[in-house]
């Protein structure tokens, strides 16, 4: 099963940037299995169709408005992920929002049937190239969930 691990953010605008230093964090951790890819997603844009599309399952991690206090985060899965974006189509510093790419997937025949978004709760969004202390504090929880549930999916496949 192939698993695309997607970090997502702007890195220049401090907690904007959580996906991708998750990504950075899970690189630096324990190895995972050869079929999951890392993909730094920046700040999203249509190229990012095509990797959805070939993977077999999805995992998006992104800072995202969960209301909830700063450096928290909620695991979403499958249905309860699609309900999320769909239910939360805010303005972003993104150029394509990740319900464009879902609505893209959609229409060509393949949004992972697995998959999963982790969403942190940001701080603040301004200028600088480090997340606030608590959203980085949050960075090896969710970079250990996403480990366990890559483990979990390929124990079921």
């Amino acid at each position: 099963m192939k698993i695309l691990v997607l970090g997502i953010g702007n890195t220049l605008l401090m907690d904007e940037g959580a996906g991708v230093h998750v990504l950075s964090a899970l690189r630096a951790g324990p190895a995972l299995p050869d079929d999951v890819e890392l993909l730094d997603g920046g700040t999203l844009s249509f190229t990012l169709a095509g990797p959805i599309q070939d993977a077999d399952a999805l995992i998006v991690v992104d800072a995202a408005n969960i209301d909830s206090p700063a450096g928290q985060w909620r695991l979403m899965e499958g249905d309860a992920m699609d309900a999320f974006l769909l239910g939360n189509r805010k303005s972003t510093v993104h150029e394509v929002g990740l319900t464009d790419l879902r609505a893209i997937a959609l229409l060509a025949g393949h949004w992972p049937g697995k998959r999963a978004m982790l969403a942190i709760q940001p701080q603040a969004m301004d200028w600088g190239e480090f997340p606030t202390p608590v959203v980085a504090a949050a960075i090896p929880a969710v970079a250990t969930a996403i480990f366990d549930l890559v483990g979990a999916w390929q124990h079921e496949a």
